[in-house]
């Protein structure tokens, strides 16, 4: 089974109008494979993927495909409500070329799926059905549910389940389920903000929104933890904590967007509902990167 260590970036997908341009989304991956990024994950959160179709949804991943090099993971969203369509987007996901899968947990029936015996009967069905390792993905502020380290635990003893994504910002937690799980089980944080003290418990990484516009600087972190430098990695968190709160902290998935454009990638516009950055709002955008030295 590959190994998910390092700094991944979940990438958003590039609009025009409400046109998926995938030549954008290839162009912006191009750059970032000249950085010491560990991979990509496609279709996440700030990927928008609940507003994408499934016809969409293949053209990214093919997309995405076509530019990622096989020495980066390349890690595909196929979570959904249902098991079986979960089932479904996972073979897909595969056929396509994708290093592994990760998941979401599914919350619409949150009596129901609030229950541990549901979450792992859930996951472990999915990971019968893949043909690639699978991913957990705990997001307790948008699902409304946490995977609780007892639960991650259990699911982890199926050879198809690689790691976790805990975006729940609980460095505890955190704590817990490394401590819980196999060696082989890779612990992902999902905020900026939790990479390095979850690494000086022994995660092995972050999946990490904000790293699309900081990506060297993220991977710098990683290295120098790795190296036990921790006063130089915790000068480039603090120097990075104004990009954090002031461009995705306030503005979200819009204003990572309106960032990338300011730094010459491709972010364009969100999907409706989400709401796009304009006239001040870009302008406070371009003076927070600039006072983090991203820009």
């Amino acid at each position: 089974m590959r190994e998910f260590e390092g700094v991944f970036i979940p990438v958003p997908t590039p609009f025009r109008g409400e046109e998926v341009v995938t030549e954008r989304l290839k162009a912006n991956l191009e750059r970032w494979n000249q950085t010491d990024l560990a991979g990509y994950v496609l279709l996440g959160s700030t990927g928008e993927f609940p507003l994408l179709t499934e016809d969409e949804r293949d053209r990214v991943l093919v997309a995405a495909r076509e530019a990622i090099p096989r020495s980066k993971a390349f890690i595909a969203g196929t979570g959904a409500e249902s098991t079986q369509v979960t089932m479904r987007r996972s073979k897909r996901a595969a056929e396509i070329g994708a290093d592994a899968v990760i998941v979401i947990t599914p919350h619409y029936y949150k009596k129901s799926l609030t229950q541990p015996q549901a979450q792992t009967r859930h996951y472990l069905s999915v990971a019968d059905a893949s043909p690639v390792p699978v991913m957990l993905y705990n997001f307790p502020l948008n699902t409304g549910i946490n995977l609780e380290p007892e639960t991650v635990a259990r699911i982890a003893e199926h050879p198809n389940v690689c790691g976790i994504k805990d975006s729940s910002g609980n460095i505890p937690q955190a704590g817990q389920i490394i401590h819980q799980t196999p060696k082989s089980f890779h612990v992902l944080v999902g905020a900026a903000a939790a990479l390095l003290p979850s690494l000086a418990i022994g995660s092995s990484g972050g999946i990490l929104a904000l790293a699309n516009i900081a990506a060297r600087e993220y991977c710098e972190i990683y290295a120098l933890a790795r190296q036990g430098r921790w006063d130089e990695a915790r000068e480039i968190v603090y120097r990075l904590m104004v990009v954090d709160g002031g461009v995705y902290g306030r503005y979200g998935i819009g204003g990572l967007k309106a960032a990338l454009d300011l730094q010459g990638f491709y972010g364009g516009p969100c999907r409706a509902p989400l709401a796009t950055p304009d006239g001040d709002a870009i302008e406070e955008i371009k003076e927070v990167l600039a006072a983090g030295g991203v820009l």
